[in-house]
């Protein structure tokens, strides 16, 4: 049986799981792929694109909040935020969270056999 909506790839869940949240937001996002009006772009390469696009504003978030806690001057707040940093590059990454995102492209091959 096929899912209804594209999933968050596991890797990205797994990477993720101590931020429910982002993978939340992965996921609305993914909705928005299998809805789109236009379909000039493959949809397994715009799911792909969202992704990393997400992905990148979870970096930028990530920076935001290293840089406060930067100027805070807690140095287990300025730890927590570098680890969150590095997870957010990692999961943005070729050879992280995005190396292995077959099950989406999975899901695609499915729908566009209408299985």
């Amino acid at each position: 049986m096929s899912q209804a909506h594209p999933p968050v790839p596991a890797k990205l869940r797994e990477m993720l799981r101590d931020y429910p949240e982002h993978i939340e937001r992965l996921q609305n996002a993914l909705y928005s792929v299998k809805d789109r009006r236009i379909k000039s772009t493959p949809p397994f390469k715009a799911a792909a694109w969202v992704l990393e696009d997400y992905l990148s504003g979870f970096i930028g978030e990530a920076r935001a909040e290293l840089i406060t806690a930067e100027e805070s001057g807690n140095p287990q707040d300025v730890a927590l935020a570098n680890k969150k940093l590095d997870l957010m590059f990692m999961a943005r990454s070729g050879g992280g969270g995005m190396l292995n995102i077959s099950d989406l492209a999975a899901y695609f091959q499915t729908k566009s056999r209408g299985i």
